[in-house]
């Protein structure tokens, strides 16, 4: 089981790298006190590179042992390196592991801001626009896995997709040209 594992993360972090055109490195929180994290789990870190002026975080074995339809990873996109992207998914591939699973347009409350003060204490699991099908697919064996991109948003965007729909919170981002990797904007809504 450990050697599937370590395959699959090993050609996830491949998978990533060619996406990006760079080399990335594993980064692991140390702090996971239930050990609900699969020792092989890591999330890998992208600095800014060819394909963006940003850095990129992945989850690396999020959806490793899942058998149901919920087989995602995930990628959030930072302004800054921070360790604290690290800690953020490593709690989101915890809940989507223990508590309920992540798919497609859901949100989640992160339960603090995703950096610094930012009114943006929500995700939102979105297709991956910025990157298409060539991040977004990634097969292993017989499974296709999605990376998605977690967006930080804040509760009256999250309000909104609840009360509308998903496509009208991506409608409002597009119309408003949102700053995805701004810490410091504002509700849309």
């Amino acid at each position: 089981m450990f050697k599937k594992q370590n395959k699959y993360t090993n050609r996830l972090q491949t998978h990533y790298e060619a996406h990006f055109k760079t080399k990335g490195t594993r980064k692991k929180w140390n702090v996971d006190p239930n050990n609900k994290l699969r020792k092989e789990f890591h999330v890998l870190e992208i600095s800014p590179n060819k394909v963006h002026n940003m850095w990129a975080y992945c989850t690396l074995g999020m959806s490793l042992d899942r058998e149901d339809n919920n087989l995602i990873e995930a990628v959030i996109y930072s302004p800054r390196e921070d360790e604290a992207l690290v800690e953020l998914l490593s709690l989101v591939s915890s809940f989507h592991n223990n508590s309920a699973a992540l798919n497609l347009h859901h949100t989640f409350e992160i339960g603090h801001s995703w950096l610094d003060d930012s009114l943006c204490n929500y995700g939102f699991v979105s297709l991956p626009y910025l990157d298409g099908e060539g991040l977004e697919i990634f097969k292993f064996e017989d499974k296709v896995f999605h990376c998605y991109w977690i967006i930080p948003i804040t509760k009256s965007e999250r309000e909104l997709k609840i009360k509308h729909g998903c496509e009208a919170l991506e409608n409002l981002f597009e119309e408003k040209g949102i700053n995805y990797v701004n810490p410091n904007r504002l509700s849309l809504v």
